[in-house]
């Protein structure tokens, strides 16, 4: 029996400075675990004098999870959050019933140009958590449990795995890893959470022995343990957890478990009744919803 149980192949989206790379949410499941939104941004090298600039835009019913390899990010929100995230730090953005932000490069790598590389994931909150108080908590790295393995170095990002649980604030049980393999070495991936995936970030590894696709997720069948071995020095992204409690709906930077809150959101961000981002003046418009 294959230890593979989707197989998520990228989309590429224009972020405007930049492209990204998405793997959920995906045809074939919409989550893995808690995680509704991956994103796979960079390594990218901007122009001299340019950084991102990603303008103030609204969240709701999700919390925003965002981490570096390299560069530098600063995050600002509606509740007055001024705060760089660098490499191996995690920022949770919890949104509640609703938060604005938004993230840009520091003005002092502008001069030479940003460089960025990094994922940006959505986790879905629990029904019971959709409408809480937004919040916002910055965990530098070195507050992060790191785990060492002969040619395997891995930080537990955030929920519980290999024995050790992350500081960062979870609303069910969650599973994230980042991951780096030497060249040879290997790991088994636990069957302890109900549902797994497995990004390859850079590098080359296989699972059970079957080489795994560049740039897409594999989604792990359900309780069966699975051995990841790299035949090449790699970075590797393990996610999942507990599955959603229902379906969730997504337009734009919303997600619900109603139709009836992703409508109200829209009509509260064009009628600007979100809080703004002290000392931001600018905003991403609502754009057009499909047919």
């Amino acid at each position: 029996m294959s230890a593979i149980e989707h197989l998520l192949k990228p989309h590429v989206r224009d972020l405007g400075d930049f492209t990204v790379r998405r793997l959920l949410p995906a045809a074939a499941t919409q989550t893995v675990g808690p995680f509704i939104f991956f994103d796979h941004m960079g390594p990218v090298q901007l122009p001299p004098g340019q950084g991102a600039d990603v303008r103030p835009h609204p969240h709701i019913g999700l919390a925003t999870v965002t981490y570096l390899f390299e560069g530098e990010i600063i995050h600002r929100d509606s509740l007055g959050s001024d705060q760089a995230i660098r490499p191996g730090d995690v920022n949770w953005m919890t949104a509640g019933h609703g938060i604005v932000h938004s993230e840009r490069s520091p003005e002092h790598v502008r001069p030479e140009g940003a460089r960025l590389h990094g994922i940006q994931t959505w986790v879905a909150l629990p029904q019971e958590h959709e409408g809480a108080e937004p919040s916002f908590f910055h965990h530098p790295a070195a507050t992060l449990p790191r785990i060492e393995r002969p040619g395997v170095r891995m930080v537990v990002i955030a929920g519980d795995a290999f024995g050790q649980t992350s500081p960062v604030q979870v609303f069910s049980r969650t599973l994230y890893v980042a991951i780096e393999l030497d060249a040879g070495a290997s790991v088994e991936i636990p069957a302890d959470h109900a549902e797994r995936g497995i990004y390859p970030v850079d590098g080359a590894v296989a699972l059970d022995g079957e080489p795994l696709p560049a740039e897409h997720m594999v989604v792990l069948t359900p309780g069966q343990p699975a051995t990841l071995t790299a035949t090449a020095p790699s970075r590797v992204m393990l996610l999942g957890g507990d599955p959603t409690d229902g379906h969730r709906f997504i337009y734009w930077n919303f997600v619900a478990s109603s139709k009836v809150a992703i409508e109200a959101a829209a009509q509260r961000w064009e009628d600007d009744q979100f809080p703004h981002v002290p000392g931001e003046t600018e905003r991403i418009p609502l754009p057009p919803r499909k047919p």
